[in-house]
């Protein structure tokens, strides 16, 4: 009695166990379902490259230069050239003076003696008289005088009355080598005052210097001639 109901008691138990098996096998195969699997060879996926960028054309080249920066430092005047220094005009003749406006004349060399000594004049209209100072002296007045006009004629010292400060005279001498000086003073005095100043003016001593003397202004007539004489004083340049 007891074998049989052993029996019953394990073969319940292995029904149950089966039933457990089976269940727990569907449930397996509902949480885990089959992969489909695909025979052949498996290749890796190919990489995308990344889109270039668009190339760009570099600028053209300036065809000018850019100015410039501005100067920060105030540009300062140039300074004005010196004067040019004027040749002597070629075939002055030796023992000539030429006069500023280009008025020539001879040299004519005279001596004067003593205190009341007059100007010594020229004979002729192209000429010049002469004395005092040599030109290569140190000291002393070279003196030169010259007529206006003569004869219904002009003189090449007329041209004294429009002189200026700075105007060149070149004096060549019995050799033919030229003395350049420059005006630095003109003087107008009535024929009277021109004694008086003589001494001044015609003096030895001193820097050396030419002096040139004509006549001019009114004319009086008579042994005055002109009532003026112009003086110009002309110093080495």
């Amino acid at each position: 009695m007891r074998r049989q109901r052993r029996k019953l008691v394990t073969s319940y138990f292995l029904g149950v166990a089966s039933l457990l098996f089976v269940e727990a096998i569907a449930l397996l195969s509902i949480a885990w379902p089959p992969k489909d699997v695909i025979a052949g060879t498996a290749s890796p996926a190919q990489s995308v490259a990344p889109p270039r960028a668009a190339a760009v054309a570099p600028p053209p080249p300036a065809t000018t230069a850019p100015p410039p920066p501005p100067s920060t430092v105030a540009s300062q005047p140039a300074p004005p050239p010196p004067p040019a220094r004027k040749e002597p005009i070629r075939g002055q003749r030796p023992g000539t003076i030429r006069l500023p406006a280009g008025g020539t004349a001879t040299l004519v060399r005279k001596e004067i003696q003593g205190p009341n000594a007059t100007l010594p004049i020229p004979e002729r209209l192209d000429q010049a008289t002469w004395w005092g100072a040599g030109l290569d002296a140190p000291n002393g007045a070279s003196v030169f005088a010259g007529h206006v006009n003569w004869g219904g004629g002009i003189g090449p010292f007329a041209e004294l009355w429009d002189a200026s400060p700075g105007g060149e005279v070149v004096i060549t001498d019995a050799a033919g080598k030229p003395w350049t000086y420059r005006v630095s003073q003109l003087i107008t005095l009535h024929k009277d005052e021109l004694p008086q100043r003589a001494d001044d003016l015609f003096s030895q001593a001193g820097p050396h210097r030419v002096v040139l003397v004509t006549c001019g202004g009114k004319w009086v007539g008579g042994q005055t001639g002109y009532a003026e004489n112009r003086v110009v004083v002309a110093d080495p340049a």
